[in-house]
């Protein structure tokens, strides 16, 4: 997996950077980039004024069983399982499924290693029941990833599990009639635009002297504008095997979804192409969206944000994140990060509060079963899903402002609260409810038995709570309410939580220019803070008055420096940024204490004096109570 940096990545942004680049080398220059961006508007012209649109009419149909299914099952599995992140005796970090980049391994070699590649214990009806009893509702397999390697009996290329393989059965075959018997929906990674095995597509820079790999080759990521010369050979490969496969898949498989990556390895005219010749043959298909993308446009039925997600940056309409459940897609026998049950439970109620899905990858091994670590955290998940499905599944954004104690989630006139933190003093603070409460009641309670509820008005409410948490992860208390949902907008921060997170994600951003992190951990961060007329705001209420030890974490590598002050309610103090020891290091400061009255509350951090290239990467202030 090839880690997307925005999901608003644009080509056409990346060939402006090329023409910046370029421009005092003469009219040659500017004459290949004129002519990559206008072949990259003849198509947008074309998609738009036609097919696209046409296509777009029935995207309300296709998308929503997606919509309603919020969670699903990624899997990452080739030849690159069976060695696991080694090869010749030597570990190779990072994703194990680019194993062949990596290790600069040839095509010929690459196919030794898929004819040791004999996974005996794969079976399929296994891995859907263990991806349904997790509550996972869609799954998708990588049926071609990078290494250009057909999971399945591919007649388009011999590179392929029945051809080259001692297993000799054709897997996807099977999962697609698993998730058929059990009711899971299907669908396939495709890797459209990296192939290291073909000597025309972009990626293989050590075989084949292709652009796109790690080289950066004839011109980088913009090669395509660079040496469009280069462009008739990507687009043989794509005409020849991309396109051939996947219409080959629909064909053979019927997939429900589509998912594609790595589109800035061809230039917005191709993957366009490639989308446009997916729609000829199925216009129920859910496409992803990183296949075809501008800024201005996204072609796909919907978003993508980034890989390994631990925190959400904004992002409107149809969205899908893709944790994985340690740091590698692919199976690693040496990474053993696994994340905790909990973190994937939290991580699925806070896509759904804010109206997107999860789709939670696994990495299989060679022999065709699931690292007995995954197994722990599906049926950990599943667990907790088995009791509380009915707040994640087609439930979505409450409209409920933020809270501290956790998220919310919201379907018909039930609002279900999700909390993480729970009270020691048996009281939940509920902030921002305008629609009165007819009853509230835990939803792992068959008798619905009613927890007392107070309204201090303000709206505010107070929830009686029993001393222990049902679930230590994520404790759901629904509210039945008597009206339409309606709420305020102002952050609450319960008395009685010990910390309260403003996210640098969810402040009220002032000034142009300001963007996202990718929201990986230490990277949900805003950046481009360069300019004194750039801040940053969020507004809070709580209901008691108290004192808070305030806390910053922040990245401040080398281009970062300069004052700031924080303002809350006109209380101001100016720091000084703390520089890191690197680009990647937190920072985290102890900025003193600070008393917040009862009510509503604004803090504001702005720059005083800008001394590097940036201010900071700012995460998070944490307000942290004083006893």
């Amino acid at each position: 997996m090839t880690i997307a940096k925005k999901i608003f990545y644009t080509t056409s942004i990346g060939l402006s950077l090329c023409l910046h680049a370029f421009s005092q080398s003469g009219d040659e220059d500017k004459e290949m980039f004129n002519r990559s961006k206008a072949r990259d508007q003849q198509a947008i012209d074309a998609a738009v004024k036609g097919w696209w649109t046409e296509s777009m009419k029935t995207h309300e149909q296709r998308i929503q069983w997606w919509r309603e299914a919020r969670f699903g099952m990624f899997v990452h599995w080739g030849v690159y399982s069976l060695p696991g992140g080694e090869w010749k005796g030597k570990k190779v970090g990072g994703y194990a499924e680019h194993l062949m980049r990596k290790e600069k391994i040839p095509r010929q070699e690459y196919l030794e290693l898929a004819h040791q590649f004999n996974p005996v214990n794969f079976n399929a009806e296994e891995w859907i029941l263990q991806a349904k009893q997790a509550g996972m509702k869609y799954f998708i397999i990588t049926a071609k990833h990078h290494d250009g390697f057909a999971m399945y009996d591919s007649k388009v290329s011999d590179f392929n599990i029945i051809a080259q393989t001692p297993f000799k059965r054709d897997p996807m075959a099977e999962l697609a009639a698993a998730c058929k018997k059990h009711g899971v929906r299907f669908g396939f990674y495709y890797s459209h635009a990296f192939d290291w095995e073909h000597p025309d597509a972009p990626g293989n820079d050590w075989e084949y002297n292709n652009p796109g790999g790690d080289k950066q080759l004839h011109g980088g990521i913009n090669w395509y504008a660079v040496h469009p010369e280069l462009l008739p050979k990507a687009q043989k490969y794509v005409a020849e095997k991309a396109i051939p496969q996947i219409k080959e898949l629909i064909a053979k498989y019927h997939p429900d979804i589509l998912w594609f990556d790595t589109p800035s390895k061809l230039p917005l005219s191709e993957n366009i192409h490639i989308l446009q010749a997916i729609r000829e043959v199925d216009a129920t298909v859910v496409v992803n969206g990183r296949l075809a993308r501008n800024a201005a446009i996204s072609f796909g039925d919907y978003k993508n944000t980034a890989d390994r997600p631990a925190e959400f940056y904004p992002v409107t309409g149809d969205w899908e994140a893709i944790p994985t459940t340690n740091e590698s897609y692919g199976y690693s026998k040496y990474d053993s990060s696994h994340k905790p049950v909990a973190h994937f439970i939290q991580l699925m109620a806070k896509a759904a509060s804010r109206g997107g899905n999860l789709l939670m990858n696994i990495g299989p091994k060679g022999d065709g079963t699931f690292d007995t670590r995954d197994v722990t955290i599906l049926q950990g998940i599943g667990r907790w899903v088995d009791k509380n499905s009915e707040s994640i599944g087609s439930a979505g954004a409450s409209g409920l402002p933020l809270q501290n104690w956790g998220v919310s989630t919201l379907k018909g006139n039930k609002l279900y609260l999700h909390v993480f933190e729970w009270p020691k003093d048996g009281k939940l603070y509920v902030g921002g409810l305008q629609t009165a409460v007819n009853k509230a009641f835990f939803l792992t309670d068959a008798s619905k038995k009613t927890l007392p509820v107070k309204s201090n008005g303000k709206n505010e409410l107070v929830i009686q709570l029993p001393a222990k948490a049902r679930d230590t992860a994520n404790t759901v208390i629904v509210l039945e309410l008597k009206g339409a949902m309606k709420a305020d907008t102002v952050s609450y921060m319960a008395p009685n939580i010990p910390q309260t997170r403003l996210l640098a994600f969810d402040a009220a951003q002032t000034g142009k220019g300001l963007g996202y992190g990718d929201g990986k951990t230490g990277r949900f961060y805003v950046d481009g803070w360069v300019s004194k007329e750039q801040w940053l705001s969020w507004h809070i209420r709580t209901a008691a008055p108290a004192k808070y030890q305030l806390v910053i974490k922040y990245l401040a590598g080398a281009d970062a420096g300069g004052t700031y002050v924080i303002d809350i309610n006109g209380v101001k103090k100016e720091y000084a940024v703390s520089k890191a020891k690197n680009d990647t290091e937190v920072v985290t400061q102890a900025l003193g204490e600070v008393s917040i009255p009862a009510g509503t509350q604004a803090v504001n951090i702005k720059p005083v004096a800008i001394t590097g290239k940036e201010l900071m990467k700012l995460l998070e202030i944490q307000l942290i109570q004083i006893p």
